[in-house]
């Protein structure tokens, strides 16, 4: 595994996002871990947070995207800190936009906010988790609605490869759907072999107990 990725998992754990133990997702799953990145709460841990999405981003896609678009609410400064940090490390300048929960009637109007999409526009979607890919979906109406672009990728934190609406994973079903690649910074793999049995800050996250837990949802819910 890359270190990028390494140091990836550890920081989500100290910083409270990455969880083990009962949880529910949006989709209505019980699940024994969960992503929060809700949780990032200072400015050292998003500018950390932009630097992990722009690595994977730069690995993945090279520089052929014009416009990073971060789903409100969540997505919103994750498009942002991801910006900076592809300009800063990467020297890739890019525009970056959001959409608004409710559209605008006065002032500019309008749904979405910053970068204006115009024809042609390679866009690339920044999530924090994709469970059943509701949330993309009721996403590329608006995006493909603003202009004739195109979806040039989407980035989560982790895939947490599980099924979505068919036996293959949400991330799989996206890719398929909408031809776009779909990509993970770490995948649940990656993050249970890292941390099964692995002390960080004196404590043991992921233990045999919590894994069988997670081998058992996966039974369930775990994509084929």
């Amino acid at each position: 595994m890359e270190k990028y990725k390494e140091e990836f998992i550890e920081f989500m754990v100290r910083s409270n996002v990455l969880r083990f133990g009962d949880f529910t997702t949006k989709s209505g799953r019980e699940t024994p871990f969960f992503i929060n990145t809700g949780n990032y709460s200072t400015g050292r841990q998003l500018a950390c947070l932009g630097n992990f999405y722009a690595q994977a981003i730069r690995n993945a896609l090279g520089s052929e995207y014009d416009v990073l678009f971060g789903p409100a609410y969540k997505g919103i400064p994750l498009a942002a800190v991801t910006a900076v940090a592809l300009a800063t490390r990467f020297g890739i300048d890019i525009g970056y936009c959001f959409n608004r929960k409710e559209k605008k009637d006065h002032g500019e109007g309008g749904v979405l906010v910053g970068h204006t999409l115009k024809d042609g526009d390679r866009v690339v979607i920044i999530e924090d988790v994709v469970t059943a890919g509701t949330s993309v979906r009721e996403t590329m109406p608006m995006l493909l609605g603003a202009a004739k672009v195109k979806i040039a990728g989407l980035v989560v934190s982790v895939d947490r490869m599980e099924k979505g609406s068919t036996d293959r994973s949400a991330l799989d079903e996206l890719r398929q759907e909408y031809g776009m690649n779909a990509i993970a910074i770490v995948t649940l793999d990656e993050v249970v072999s890292y941390l099964h049995n692995r002390e960080i800050d004196g404590r043991v996250m992921l233990n045999n107990t919590i894994i069988e837990k997670i081998e058992q949802y996966r039974k369930q819910y775990g994509a084929r």
